[in-house]
């Protein structure tokens, strides 16, 4: 006879865990139920073991970022049409998309079940749900307005993937451009040039300093271009390895706001970022201090995190967040003016989203812009290398022409 793992509540108001052999599942219900129990999970016991390293797999890597979107979505939208928490959790099980995504709302499902709250559950899949989720779930839970703070929190998730996405989209065709631009002068100094060179040396003719110029340049690609590109690998990775760390990390950060153009739009992305998730989190309900200790992890700049902790040791001593913002030199006017008219007219969180959309829309067109200078710049420049390359070539030439008709 099988053996099967069930969770119940017995009369005296305790979960119980433990085994039972029976022939179904529903005999262990029953069973449950004639001791006056209120059964809670019944499952074959082994399946558990699978299920659990499913589980501890999932902790590790996390949902992705789409994955995360839909789920808040449905959720949402299933709590608003009046179901309880565990139907709606056992629906996003049915209809999950993968396997990790299944994996991760059963392990939320048996958390629930087993009596704890959604953001209890949350908590245990950091891989998954950052801080910021948890803080605002928890927050909906204990103002009764779970289903109103999901559908708030599905879409700030959308607007933030809508924004990583239009900075990612927007460098691509610069970035294809540029490789195509270094692919066409490393193939023009590497396979077309060596061509001409035997011709060049049978003249026995000075060749112009250009030409010579470039011929070596040959060379030198066609010689250590390989290892260049390796050298050019290993830097990016230590590159990457040394931005972990917190110093240089923030000699970057502020970097990028003095630099032309780029500062700007990097102003705007952290101001847009910065009050999406302030906004969100004040009309849900979290405390201001507590909102913004959240909002650090999602700034995502360190020189931006560093502004806001000194606003958080401002707004503690009761002296608003607008003056050390500003003070800061990271956000944007209109980003001071419209959180201190928050604070002004106690609608902070109002203000701050307004103030997110009027930067999103900013940062939509400023990667317009700067895509707009980087194409032409590229163009220009891959034309003036190549045009150089072939002027060299057709100096040469001449040259030859001359000798032989002298």
């Amino acid at each position: 006879m099988p053996a099967f793992r069930y969770t119940a509540i017995d009369p005296a108001g305790q979960t119980v865990r433990g085994t039972m052999d029976a022939a179904t599942e529903a005999e262990v219900v029953r069973h449950l139920q004639r001791q006056g129990s209120i059964p809670m999970r019944a499952e074959p016991a082994g399946a558990r073991g699978l299920a659990d390293l499913l589980h501890r797999e999932v902790g590790r890597r996390g949902m992705g970022r789409q994955d995360v979107a839909n789920f808040t979505r449905e959720l949402s939208i299933m709590l608003g049409a009046g179901q309880d928490l565990d139907r709606s959790l056992r629906f996003l099980v049915d209809t999950a998309p993968n396997a990790r995504v299944r994996a991760t709302v059963e392990g939320l499902r048996k958390t629930v079940r087993d009596g704890g709250s959604l953001a209890t559950a949350l908590g245990a899949h950091p891989g998954s749900f950052p801080k910021l989720y948890v803080g605002l779930v928890r927050a909906g839970e204990a103002g009764g307005t779970l289903a109103p703070t999901l559908d708030r929190l599905a879409d700030l998730l959308e607007r933030e993937r809508a924004l990583a996405s239009t900075l990612t989209s927007a460098m691509i065709y610069p970035g294809l451009l540029l490789l195509a631009a270094v692919g066409s002068i490393a193939l023009l100094l590497t396979q077309v040039l060596p061509q001409f060179v035997p011709l060049f040396e049978q003249s026995g003719a000075a060749l112009p300093r250009p030409t010579q110029l470039l011929i070596a340049a040959g060379n030198a690609l066609s010689a250590y271009g390989l290892y260049a590109l390796l050298a050019f690998i290993v830097l990016a990775l230590v590159t990457r390895q040394a931005l972990k760390q917190p110093r240089p990390r923030m000699l970057r950060d502020r970097l990028l706001l003095r630099l032309p153009v780029v500062g700007a739009l990097t102003r705007e992305v952290v101001a847009a970022r910065f009050t999406r998730t302030l906004g969100t989190l004040l009309i849900n309900g979290v405390p201001l201090i507590a909102a913004l200790g959240i909002v650090r992890d999602a700034i995502g700049n360190g020189a931006g995190v560093a502004a806001v902790e000194r606003a958080t040791v401002s707004a503690k001593g009761g002296a608003g967040l607008s003056r050390p913002l500003d003070e800061s030199g990271v956000f944007p006017a209109r980003t001071i003016y419209l959180l201190r008219l928050g604070e002004e007219t106690a609608q902070l969180g109002p203000m701050a989203l307004r103030a997110a959309a009027i930067h999103e829309e900013k940062t939509r067109l400023g990667v317009q812009r700067l895509v707009a200078l980087l194409v032409p710049a590229i163009t220009v420049v891959m034309g003036v290398v190549i045009a150089g390359i072939v002027a060299s070539l057709l100096l040469a030439m001449l040259g030859l022409n001359d000798l032989a008709a002298s």
